[in-house]
């Protein structure tokens, strides 16, 4: 969906009077996503704090929520999701409530806030439109992403990468990662919970021998299209972007098998305050619109029930990834310790 043809969509206001309101909602449960035009107005003083990522597309977003509801006045508080993360729950023990909702890149910031019992319980019937194995009562996530091994198509073949990242270090692999990336500390972080510190430890010695470190994911990926390493670490939606403007890119995705190397992660978003508006709120996010259009211009994956995945992808279904509750991924510093102590970070 283009820009301005997802802009015009969500923005279209039409008959809100005649929209059901949010209690009516509440009280007829449903099992897929929604339209917007199924949702009340937003009216009021909103707060969103929002972690930065995603090229401007959650941007976009909001932008069309704000032309369909003219009368909420959205503030928006932009900063590093696990920075955030951070300053809500300092806030919240100094007594101060800023934000109304928090949108973050990554599961794990969300947690923090939950952990710290700042988070909203979420109504049955939003609930009950996110796919089994993503449902929560205090967060929803609102799109995913799998944790995959990019390669380089004139060297590999899908068949030659291994299908366990434990023993990645032993293929004689070149490998591109980008270890100051947040979604590759959430992947170490799960690394740990399956496999404990020390072998998670030992696996990053022996990676750190082989690996070539880049800035970020996307660089991860162009650097495995260019040649420069056999195969990399990187969430699915950089190969599927990168691949959307350059249809001959010499890269494919491989998928590890019942681990952290094919970890679903979510982006996702928490009510801090009472009454219906940061709720509602939340109701947009989940919209077939929203979603469709995150999973055509992001690649990412729907959460909700009824809407496609991003073309390119292979169906979730058809993957192993771990069973991990993906709020545990909230506390990064043991990892991040971990990483300092054998030299990645």
């Amino acid at each position: 969906m283009q820009r301005r043809d997802f802009l015009h969509s969500l923005a279209a206001v039409g008959a809100l009077s005649c929209l059901p309101s949010a209690r009516a909602l509440a009280a007829s449960p449903v099992a897929s996503a929604i339209s917007v035009e199924q949702l009340p107005a937003l009216e009021g003083e909103l707060t969103l704090y929002l972690g930065r990522g995603e090229g401007g597309l959650y941007e976009n977003v909001l932008e069309a929520i704000k032309k369909r509801n003219p009368k909420l006045n959205l503030q928006i508080r932009r900063g590093v999701t696990a920075a955030l993360a951070n300053t809500i729950v300092a806030e919240a023990k100094a007594g101060v409530r800023r934000a109304d909702v928090f949108w973050a890149v990554d599961s794990g910031a969300v947690g923090l806030v939950a952990e710290a019992g700042l988070a909203r319980s979420l109504p049955a019937d939003l609930i009950g439109q996110l796919k089994p194995g993503f449902r929560y009562p205090q967060w929803a996530p609102v799109t995913g992403r799998i944790r995959t091994l990019p390669f380089n198509t004139e060297r590999l073949t899908a068949e030659q990468i291994p299908d366990s990242i434990m023993v990645l270090p032993d293929s004689n692999l070149s490998v591109g990662w980008a270890p100051a990336y947040a979604a590759f500390q959430s992947f170490v972080t799960a690394m740990r919970l399956q496999e404990g510190d020390k072998a998670t430890g030992d696996w990053l010695r022996a990676m750190n021998k082989q690996a070539k470190n880049y800035a970020g994911e996307l660089g991860v990926v162009m650097g495995v299209e260019r040649g420069e390493v056999d195969v990399g670490l990187a969430n699915h939606y950089y190969t599927l972007r990168l691949k959307s403007g350059k249809p001959d890119a010499k890269v494919d995705l491989a998928f590890t098998k019942n681990d952290a190397g094919c970890l679903v992660n979510a982006g996702g978003v928490v009510a801090l305050s009472d009454g219906d508006l940061s709720i509602n709120f939340i109701r947009y996010l989940l919209t077939r619109e929203v979603q469709s259009y995150l999973a055509s211009e992001a690649f990412e994956i729907p959460l909700v029930n009824g809407v496609k995945p991003p073309q390119g992808l292979v169906p979730l279904d058809t993957i192993s990834p771990p069973k991990v509750d993906l709020t545990q991924l909230a506390d990064l510093r043991p990892t991040l310790k971990l990483m300092r102590s054998v030299g990645v970070l």
